[in-house]
Formats: C-alpha cells, structure tokens, sequence
C-alpha cells in the first residue's frame, strides 16, 4: 500500500501537466506567426541594437489570491508564450554568446517544476518552449543570473520602461522583480531613466544658444503634468541656469546611455497597427460572439434588471463560445449611468422603464478583443427625445464608417463624425455654436483594436488591414446646460471596422443598431427568460 500511496500524486501530477496542454484550444495565432512578428521587428530595429521584452508580472487581487495571469501584449505577440517571469532578447545581427554559440534571440523562460505545476498548472519548460514555440535558443530563468550579454557592446538597447510597482517575493529568486534588477544592473540602467526624462534629456543635450530659450519652455510646460520630474536636480539646473551658456552646459554634461526606451514603442505600433491573417480570424470570432451577446441581452432585457444581471448575460455567451475573458471591464450604464464614459460598478441593483442602457463590452478569443457598444431602451421602445438623439448618433456613425478609406486620416474621419454631431445638437438648441460639441461628445472617435482594446498602433492615416473602432456618442448628465428633456441621455454606438483597399468592412453589422431593428428584435423571446432561480431575500 506504501508504493501506490507514493505513487499516487505522481500520476495526478503527470496527468496534470499533460491534460493541460493536451486539451487547451488549437487556434491560437500559430509559431510560424509569432517567427514572422519577431522577424518583422528585426527587421525595423537599426544597426547594432538589441531589443528586451519582459513578460507581465503576476498582480496580487487579495491576500494569497492572484488575479488571473494575462500576458503583455507585446510579450505574446512576439512569442505565443502565455506564461510569467520570462524576458526575450531580439539582435538586430547574430550574436555569439559566451559559450560561442551564435543566435539572433533568446528567452529565458520557467523551467519545468513538479510541485509548482501540482498547484499552478503545466508549464511548457525550456523543451517545451522550444518545440512548441519554435524558438531559437530558450533558457531558465535559473540561469538568467549569469546572463551572457555584453550590453555595453550594442549601440542602442531597446526596452520598455520595466514596470515599479512589482511585489518582491522573497521566497521566489527568480521571479520578474528579480529579473528586472539583475538586467538593469547588467545593463548599467540609469536611475533617472524614464519615458518622460528621455525626452527631456535628449531635448536638453540637443541645447544651443540660438534655441536654448524655446527648450527651457518645452520643458516648462511638460512639468505641468509630471510632478516627478520637477524633482529632478539636472532640470532643475537647467531652468534655473542664470545665463544661456550655462543652460547649454548642464545639456553638454548630461550622462548618457545606450539604453532607448521610447524607439521600442513606435516599432511596435508601426507593427501592430497592420494586422495579419490569423489576427484577422481571431478578431472576427471576437467579434461575433460579442455581438451574439449584444442580441441575446436584446431579447433578454426587462425593466428590473440589474446592470451586474445584464452584465452577466453578456459574459456568458463569451463563455458559451470559449472565450476565455472579457477584453476590458464591461461597461453596463443604465439612465444616468451611461453618461460616465468608463463606467464599470455595474452595479445599479434594477433599471426602470423609459431609461437607455448603454452596453461597451466585448469578449476576448486567443488574446484578441472585440470592443461592440450598443444603446437600447430597458423597456423595449425608444422615447420621442431619445429617438432624436440616437438617430443623430447613428447618422454621424454612418458618415464616419463610411469616409474609413485607406488614404484617409484619423483627423478627417473624426471631422466628419463631430462636425454631424455639432450643427445637430446645435439645430437642436442643445449647444450655441457647432464648435460646442465636446461639451456632450467629449471623448475621441476611433481607436485600433487587437491584443489591446487600445491597440498599439499610430493615428495619422488609416491603411489596410487596420482593425479600428468608430464609437461616436453624446452625453448629457442632469442638470446639463440645455432644456431638461435631454437630461440622463446618454447614447453611444461603437462598431469595428476593417480597413480594406476599397470600402470599410463592418465586423460588428450583425449586431443590430437602427431603432426599427432594435425594437423588433427586442419583442422576440429569449432562452434566459425560462432560467429562474431561487430568491435569497
């Protein structure tokens, strides 16, 4: 009895770590992509540069409980690798590493681990990592300590700034706290060095007599909105120098660093802006479940629901379709509610007949994420006020979706969007002038979507393959400037459109948005209206 006892947790473990894997979804975005994406960063990245990713950290929710792990964007998108505590080192040319073994990237990753795996989950290991992911030279984080890069060599290290806000585990000598401190101690990382002093100290070496008065003013008016940075003594010589030649020489004794921590952001964006075929895929499943969720609450909806009930229909068809999270936390406003722009409480115990509910939610497929926003009545018919109102949102969506051609710009698409809504609210005697508009449609218009709700990518003009959304809306809270029959409206309609060579593609159509579609829709039966659970009250 003693040998199978022993043997017991053995074969709970093997089983474990195998039926992990083994049953986990088959259409993730594939090897081959994630070796096209890191090949097309090399690519982009300049001579004699080494760029260095660190996967996200793990977040502590409450006590010994952590919130489920999410890998960084740009982590996963590089290597398909879904797990904690990693760093990926990209060379722009093949690099000879000490034991003379030559690569163009490396990994360090968690090695496999018997009693962690019991509790956690199968990790895929060193092996693993190589023969599934496919790259190029993978080692333990156990060894990272010993790393073997010679970062004073390369001309430009690329990096993010490392997150600060890390819980240190004593207990864990290898987790990303501890990767980030052996890096920036191999790296020779400079204290001050942050996005926002990176820009300052490159403005402030680039000083020469002639310009040195428009740099103080630069650098003035961005301490407006970084505090932190009026502590720092090099700035502060700089705007107190008494004479311009003293300006100009606290930038000439500047230190400066190899390390570029600004360059790294724009080549992801200049990457994941353009998406390809299997995030496509991806994201038209996202999608579609989302908008499968948008119907179901149509028919589902009754005045006495709760937002936190109506947000839970939603996510569960994610579930239904094996989505594994939501893309952002679900928004679900009703009546006065839906006039916060990032409401997420969620939590007004029961709608009432006559209000608007607005629903931002969107399901997340293999990482990807859908962003589908609809506005309808709780009890099923639009009012007069809210009709007009809708319509007018609906009109400037039309128009904006429509001017979405590649060529065209973020600017212009959004001028159609505004100037529609301005001298409607205007003719509606809601706002003086036409220019008034941000008073009721204060946020922007587009943004791409893909691994990010707000996905990495530029907003100058709009080229194929893009995925973006267009979500124009008005907003008007009690007691807003304009006759009180407008007050507690608040409408946006949000959908994602790809970018093509010719016209836009609506992703979201199916998801019903004129009024007549709406309503119709809103009168059908729905399959939750047979759940009925026990009262606890």
């Amino acid at each position: 009895m003693k040998k199978i006892t022993l043997l017991i947790p053995f074969f709970i473990l093997c089983y474990t770590s195998f039926a992990q894997y083994k049953f986990a979804p088959k259409d993730y975005t594939s090897k081959n992509f994630h070796q096209s994406r890191r090949d097309g960063l090399r690519a982009k990245m300049p001579d004699k540069s080494v760029a260095v990713f660190f996967a996200n950290p793990i977040r502590n929710r409450a006590n010994d409980v952590n919130y489920i792990y999410h890998q960084d964007p740009d982590f996963f998108y590089l290597t398909g690798y879904r797990e904690p505590n990693a760093v990926l080192f990209l060379f722009k040319e093949p690099y000879t590493l000490e034991d003379g073994s030559v690569c163009n990237e490396l990994i360090y990753v968690q090695p496999k681990d018997d009693y962690e795996e019991l509790w956690n989950g199968a990790r895929l290991g060193v092996e693993g990592v190589s023969e599934q992911l496919g790259l190029q030279k993978v080692r333990s984080v156990e060894d990272f300590r010993k790393i073997e890069i010679d970062f004073m060599g390369f001309e430009h290290v690329l990096t993010f700034d490392p997150p600060r806000d890390l819980r240190d585990n004593i207990y864990d000598p290898y987790e990303l706290s501890d990767l980030i401190k052996i890096f920036k101690r191999k790296a020779q990382y400079p204290s001050y060095l942050n996005p926002a002093t990176e820009h300052l100290y490159n403005l402030m070496r680039g000083t020469t007599l002639q310009n040195q008065s428009n740099v103080a003013q630069i650098i003035g008016s961005e301490l407006v909105d970084a505090a932190v940075l009026r502590l720092d003594q090099n700035i502060i010589s700089y705007l107190t120098a008494s004479t311009p030649e003293q300006r100009v020489a606290v930038g000439q004794n500047l230190a400066t660093t190899n390390i570029e921590i600004m360059v790294l952001d724009s080549l992801m964006k200049d990457l994941r802006q353009i998406k390809q075929e299997e995030e496509i895929k991806l994201l038209q499943k996202a999608v579609f479940i989302s908008c499968v969720g948008q119907k179901e609450v149509m028919k589902a909806i009754k005045p006495g629901m709760s937002e936190t009930e109506i947000q839970g229909i939603h996510e569960f068809v994610y579930k239904k379709y094996g989505a594994e999270y939501e893309g952002y936390p679900s928004i679900v406003g009703a009546g006065e509610n839906a006039c916060m722009l990032h409401y997420i409480s969620n939590n007004k115990p029961k709608t009432v007949a006559g209000e608007l509910i607005l629903m931002d939610c969107g399901a997340e497929y293999r990482g990807y994420t859908a962003d589908v926003t609809r506005t309808i009545p709780v009890n099923g018919t639009f009012s007069k006020e809210q009709k007009i109102l809708y319509n007018l949102v609906l009109e400037a969506q039309t128009k904006a979706i429509e001017a979405c051609k590649a060529g065209s710009t973020f600017e212009e698409v959004y001028e159609v969007a505004t100037n529609t809504i301005g001298k409607g609210l205007t003719k509606l005697k809601i706002i003086e002038f036409p220019e008034d508009y941000a008073r009721y449609f204060p946020h922007g218009l587009m943004h791409h979507i893909g691994l990010d709700v707000h996905d990495k990518g530029h907003y100058t003009t709009l080229l194929p393959n893009m995925v973006v959304t267009v979500e124009p809306g008005i907003y008007i809270p009690e007691n807003s400037e304009c006759d009180k029959k407008w007050w507690g409206i608040g409408i946006r309609i949000e959908d994602d459109i790809l970018i093509t060579d010719g016209e836009p593609v609506n992703l979201s159509a199916s998801a019903p948005k004129t009024i007549s579609e709406i309503e119709t829709l809103m009168k059908q039966e729905s399959a939750f209206d047979k759940i009925i659970l026990p009262n606890f009250e």
